[in-house]
């Protein structure tokens, strides 16, 4: 899309930096167990089925997809998820990315879930640090150790907040209960939908070694779209070491580990943030296992 000198020099101009994506796939791609369903206005966009439990069960194919983004999504991209026959779409974003990138596009039928898990204004935060064009600020904000603490902070959240903690809640109520396939996302679908699926994959009995492993794929699925975006604000002259966003782009053992931490200094463990800081009973975990394993 061209871009006007004046939207160069802009905060626009870092927004469409950070939301390039990578060329639209060629095939459908599979890691293991693991579907990627291959969009052009998305990245990271899998269904989560095929993992097994610690029993032997298998969690099934065609109920549960985690995602980015879907505010860039072609025709094409809404007819191949027509064919997911979704239910709804659950959208972690706070208001200001959905300002920023638009809304989800969705089939006819969808019912789209507002549901947002608060980023603590990172993305907010981001956009001005790069428009900025100040290497010295960048290098403040972002250098060192100072990126990866931020998501860290973040993935405390995950745990500290309260309203965060309903949104998680919430969703794994909708999961549990839906009548159809769910879909749910974020921005880059990798730290609030990551969780959530960690979540999920654990309640269902996915061992914590295999959702560890769903959780780090995020870094193979936005590799070449993180890499263009680095690619792009060095071309608009944003940044001088665009490295500095490796940290906040990927996730890492270290920024889930910030939120087990978390739950074991707050609620004992998992299980009690599951069961006192989400508040969800055994009937709800039940519910899940029956609906997504068998």
């Amino acid at each position: 899309m061209p871009l006007t000198r004046r939207a160069l020099l802009s905060t626009t101009a870092a927004t469409a930096a950070l939301t390039l994506t990578a060329p639209p796939a060629r095939a459908r791609q599979q890691t293991g167990s693991v579907r990627h369903i291959p969009l052009q206005g998305a990245v990271n966009v899998r269904d989560l089925g095929g993992y097994r439990t610690y029993d032997g069960d298998r969690f099934r194919h065609g109920r549960v997809y985690r995602a980015d983004e879907l505010g860039k999504l072609t025709d094409a991209d809404v007819t191949t998820l027509a064919g997911l026959r979704l239910d709804r779409a659950i959208d972690f974003r706070v208001p200001f990315e959905i300002q920023q990138n638009g809304a989800d596009r969705l089939p006819a039928g969808v019912t789209a879930v507002a549901r947002p898990v608060s980023d603590l204004g990172l993305y907010a935060q981001l956009l001005q640090i790069i428009g900025s064009r100040d290497p010295v600020r960048q290098e403040a904000a972002l250098g060192g150790d100072r990126g990866a603490e931020l998501m860290r902070t973040i993935y405390r959240a995950f745990v500290t907040d309260a309203t965060n903690r309903a949104r998680f809640a919430d969703t794994l109520r909708d999961l549990a209960r839906a009548r159809g396939p769910v879909l749910y996302h974020c921005t880059s679908g990798k730290d609030r939908t990551g969780w959530t699926s960690y979540l999920l994959l654990r309640l269902v009995g996915v061992p914590a070694t295999t959702a560890s492993q769903d959780y780090l794929l995020s870094n193979t699925y936005r590799a070449e779209a993180d890499r263009r975006t680095r690619e792009g604000v060095r071309a608009l002259g944003l940044m001088q070491n665009p490295d500095l966003l490796i940290p906040v782009q990927e996730v890492r053992p270290d920024y889930l580990g910030a939120a087990l931490g978390q739950a074991d200094a707050d609620f004992g463990g998992l299980t009690g943030y599951v069961r006192e800081g989400l508040g969800l009973n055994w009937g709800v975990i039940a519910a899940l296992r029956g609906r997504l394993v068998d």
